[in-house]
């Protein structure tokens, strides 16, 4: 088995990359430990909850024991599935704020900056805005994966975008377009009722093309021969196999699996490999390490009229969802429920939004878990711009062997104080009048939790993590003894090799990453082809004219 190109993961970046390879011509072959997404549990945005904790799909990772989190271990969920965790996520698209890529462009990914990605973010899309405004200049309008948004048909949903706006803070229309702060309508990747992964925009339409094939096998290491990448070793069919390279090997698979998939292959800090018996092949610092995400708390009411989506949630609700999304593709099954958020800045000072909210119109966990008191309603709450930093290890030189995950989450003094922000302002847009003929009472944290020790209590047994892993193999300028790859995604210290997914952003970006995740694919794909990138877009995103001295 050989090809011009062998992409390891078929998931955000690696189905882009496979798309707009084999599209100009190039063999790709795509390697992919997990297999179909066929079936209700994945296609259909409802079910959300389920594909993620099912063995069959994902990678069952868990944290070690956190330290500042009471010793609590955290899963940690990745797509083990075609399309990646754009198959078993929440669906929910934020492109990121213009000057997140401004910061990776300032710290050393030259070409990233926001003027940089927006053409690519116009070239993935097919914008649909479902009559709720937004400017299509900041669009696209005819790329493979389709962005629409919910029908904000539930009045609680109607209500979060109201409360926001009695509260002081701007309202958008669009936050993926000019202007991301404010409160307004959510966007998600889902099409004609059914979830749209990276598998179903951009894989299925590149395996029709006889030069793009797909491997189900699981790698165990990149091939370098004489300081070249010429292939994987890969078990496939239970046999140990190598597939060769004739152009490129590009890890695409995922900040959790390419750092491990490097240091196996003898790329990552030397004394680390030594340790593990591994012979050092390029001795970079920084394979592993600078890992970041998001986290989370769900801040519960309880609904005083039966308005909430907790009248499905028995057997007779779900089977008329399940019929109503499976003969015509509508109903709530057809949304992924989160229709309306908001982006705010914590206090005067900060330059642009670091919390965001997603507000669902239930009182629900992530596991599927529905609140003891039924009708209700709940926003995800969280910062966005965390100062700690965690690392991937290997547990061994067994690549059958889970890798060790530290996020050392909560680690600076800032993440309590923000995380008690991120409280405190949620419950004063919840006390707005738009929610007074919905609002009853505080289910968690508890109208009686509100001193700082005990917020930070609450914070501790409950915080969540949002499932936006990055930052393992940084991008940066190839003299920077912490960078991973350049800023054309080349490993630094191997020809022919490249990583593309989520473990190269320099920093974590504003909300979701599955849309940045994407983008990394889109654009490392004209490197590789050697094709000049797109011509930079200077459209000036919009800032809040007081931040400086006002929160809003």
């Amino acid at each position: 088995m050989e090809a011009d190109y062998v992409i390891v993961g078929a998931g955000s970046a690696g189905c882009a990359m496979a798309y707009r390879l084999s599209a100009a011509g190039k063999s790709v072959l795509v390697i992919e430990h997990g297999g179909s997404d066929a079936g209700p549990f994945i296609q259909m945005p409802g079910a959300l909850s389920y594909p993620m904790n099912m063995k069959r799909y994902d990678w069952g990772y868990r944290t070690e024991p956190e330290p500042h989190l009471g010793g609590r271990r955290l899963a940690c969920p990745r797509g083990k599935v075609i399309g990646g965790s754009s198959s078993i996520n929440g669906m929910v698209y934020v492109r990121g704020h213009a000057c997140d890529y401004d910061h990776w462009r300032d710290q050393g990914a030259d070409g990233w900056g926001f003027a940089d990605v927006l053409p690519y973010f116009k070239r993935m899309e097919n914008w649909h805005d479902g009559g709720h405004g937004g400017d299509p200049s900041w669009r696209g309008s005819d790329g493979p994966l389709h962005v629409s948004r919910g029908s904000m048909a539930n009045p609680l949903t109607r209500a979060f975008v109201q409360a926001g706006g009695q509260a002081g803070y701007e309202l958008t229309d669009d936050y993926n377009g000019e202007k991301q702060e404010g409160f307004g309508p959510f966007e998600m990747t889902v099409w004609k009722g059914q979830r749209w992964s990276a598998a179903n925009a951009y894989l299925k339409p590149a395996l029709k093309r006889s030069n793009c094939d797909l491997v189900r096998g699981l790698v165990q290491k990149v091939v370098i021969e004489e300081g070249r990448a010429t292939g994987v070793e890969a078990i496939v069919r239970r046999r140990r196999e190598v597939i060769r390279a004739r152009s490129e090997v590009i890890l695409a698979a995922s900040s959790i699996n390419s750092p491990k998939l490097l240091m196996l292959s003898g790329i990552g800090p030397a004394a680390h490999l030594a340790e593990h018996g591994i012979d050092v092949v390029a001795d970079r610092p920084g394979v592993g390490a600078n890992l970041q995400d998001h986290l989370e708390l769900y801040i519960q009411m309880a609904a005083s009229q039966p308005v909430s989506l907790y009248k499905y949630w028995n057997l007779f609700g779900k089977a008329w969802v399940g019929a109503q999304w499976l003969f015509r593709k509508q109903g709530p099954g057809a949304s992924n429920q989160f229709e309306s958020c908001g982006f705010i800045r914590s206090r005067a000072g900060v330059e642009y939004p670091d919390i965001q909210f997603h507000f669902l119109p239930i009182a629900v966990r992530y596991d599927g878990q529905a609140a003891a008191e039924g009708h209700g309603f709940q926003a995800h709450v969280g910062p966005m711009r965390s100062e700690s930093r965690g690392s991937v290890t290997l547990r061994s030189a067994d690549p059958a062997d889970d890798p060790v995950i530290r996020f050392n989450y909560m680690s600076h003094d800032s993440d309590w104080r923000d995380f008690r922000t991120c409280i405190r302002l949620t419950r004063e847009i919840f006390a707005q009048d738009a929610f007074k003929p919905f609002a009853k009472h505080e289910i968690q944290p508890g109208a009686d939790v509100q001193s700082d020790d005990e917020l930070d209590g609450f914070i501790r047994e409950h915080v969540e993590s949002a499932y936006h892993p990055c930052g393992t193999c940084r991008m940066g300028r190839r003299d920077d003894p912490r960078a991973v790859v350049d800023s054309e995604a080349r490993v630094i210290g191997v020809e022919r090799l490249r990583v593309a997914d989520s473990s190269v952003f320099p920093r974590i970006t504003n909300g979701n990453l599955n849309a940045p995740s994407i983008l990394v694919g889109e654009k490392v794909s004209d490197h590789v082809l050697g094709q000049a990138p797109l011509p930079p877009d200077n459209a000036p995103p919009w800032m809040h004219p007081d931040w400086q001295t006002a929160q809003r």
